[in-house]
């Protein structure tokens, strides 16, 4: 009877589950988590903070005991992995236990970027990745009298913080050292109108800055201490700038390591019998044909489930996926598809009637991105379009989708400008 252990049990460790009992009914499964939680997806945990969601809603798949449960896994919980030998396939826990397996899985995730600076007040000081940060940040807003606050870090994650702390009756300011809202994601003119809408709202903006400490207040609990000198006083301080990979325990292995673990596109590691999925773990981008983390859900869906086959004797690829981000915040949806660092020919439309905006840009006449604030209901074709493209060199709409973009709202003439048209305009 094979042996697997995954090591980290979130999105990619559930979903590498699921994969090994489709294609292995009887092997033994050991999982160990560092923390208590079911799998939760890290992007529900400012609902969880704002008692948008209730506290079952974090978990998805259910509890730990359904799970073990439908999966005839053993689950150990709050059990960290100390080391690993690679080469034996043993995993070494914190209490000097030796365990060997036939396959196994790193699925550490990413934990939140804490710089190294100067922080006087660690306890009005708030991240947002775990769960354990979302308890934080509620205790905070339940017990505590805050007015104003600072959020650096103008991510997917800093967005959705700054709202919560909005809502909650707070002077909101967002702080970045890029020069524009969603710099891995936006393209300019679309971040232009998305700090137009957070300033009509009242929030204040400050790009082009990045955080130097966080000091003692003097009328407030501190101030926020920012690169070009300047002082931002708050009760608060939310930390958003970022995420780096946990790929300690892969690294000490003597597993290869660029910023993520380096995978093949089983999944394997330069390690055989030792794989990797998740925001632990490089994956491919599909238009620049390198690889770099990918720290998206259904990425690590797709890298977890393609781990756990190939583990379990399935034969399995990932090749990869494109970069994209669906957000909604402050009653705006914002949608991102493709590297926006690719530059080209740049296609606007607006239809005010719809509100709908559409930035785009191809390259070589060839669509590489798209922004989109509203319309979430194109994404999923749009998303389709631009895989299609970069997979199958297939640059056609279907009528029935025409149909459907053509009723939310958009033009003829943009159509045929995102299927390669000859009337792309600069």
């Amino acid at each position: 009877m094979a042996s697997y252990a995954i090591i980290g049990f979130g999105c990619a460790g559930y979903y590498a589950l699921t994969a090994i009992r489709d294609a292995d009914s009887t092997g033994n499964v050991d999982i160990y988590s560092d923390h208590p939680d079911a799998p939760y997806n890290p992007m529900l945990t400012t609902y969880y903070a704002s008692n948008r969601l209730r506290y079952e809603g974090m978990f998805p798949f259910g509890e730990l005991e359904d799970i073990a449960l439908a999966y005839k896994a053993n689950i150990f919980s709050n059990t960290a992995a100390a080391s690993l030998n690679a080469e034996q396939k043993e995993i070494i826990l914190e209490d000097g236990t030796v365990r060997r397996y036939d396959k196994i899985l790193i699925a550490t995730g990413a934990r939140s970027l804490i710089p190294p600076l100067p922080n006087d007040c660690p306890e009005r000081t708030v991240y947002m990745r775990t769960l354990d940060d979302s308890r934080n940040l509620k205790k905070l807003l339940e017990t505590e009298n805050m007015t104003s606050a600072v959020v650096v870090g103008a991510s997917m994650a800093g967005i959705k913080v700054l709202e919560v702390l909005y809502n909650n009756g707070m002077d909101t300011t967002l702080v970045d050292m890029s020069p524009h809202i969603f710099p891995l994601a936006a393209y300019p003119e679309t971040a232009k109108r998305i700090e137009k809408r957070l300033m009509e709202k009242g929030v204040k903006l400050k790009f082009s800055s990045g955080l130097s400490a966080i000091r003692k207040g003097d009328e407030t609990a501190l101030s926020v201490e920012c690169s070009d000198q300047s002082q931002l006083p708050a009760d608060v301080a939310a930390l958003c700038i970022g995420t780096r990979a946990n790929t300690s325990l892969a690294l000490a292995a003597g597993i290869q390591v660029n910023r993520g673990i380096v995978v093949d596109q089983d999944m394997q590691t330069s390690c055989p019998g030792i794989y990797a999925a998740g925001d632990c773990c490089e994956g491919n981008n599909l238009q620049s044909q390198t690889t770099q983390i990918i720290g998206l859900w259904a990425n690590a869906a797709y890298q977890g489930y393609t781990a756990g086959a190939n583990m379990a004797g399935s034969k399995k690829e990932f090749k990869g996926n494109i970069l994209h981000n669906i957000t909604h915040f402050f009653d705006m949806d914002f949608i991102g598809f493709g590297d926006n660092r690719i530059q080209g020919t740049v296609i606007t439309f607006e239809n005010k009637e719809k509100d709908l905006w559409i930035e785009a840009v191809k390259k070589d006449g060839v669509l590489a991105g798209i922004n989109i604030l509203g319309g979430s209901r194109i994404s999923g074709i749009l998303k389709n379009h631009l895989l299609s493209i970069l997979q199958n060199h297939h640059q056609v709409i279907s009528d029935m989708q025409k149909g459907v973009l053509l009723r939310e709202g958009l033009s003829e003439e943009l159509i045929r400008q995102l299927e390669g048209g000859s009337h792309d305009k600069n």
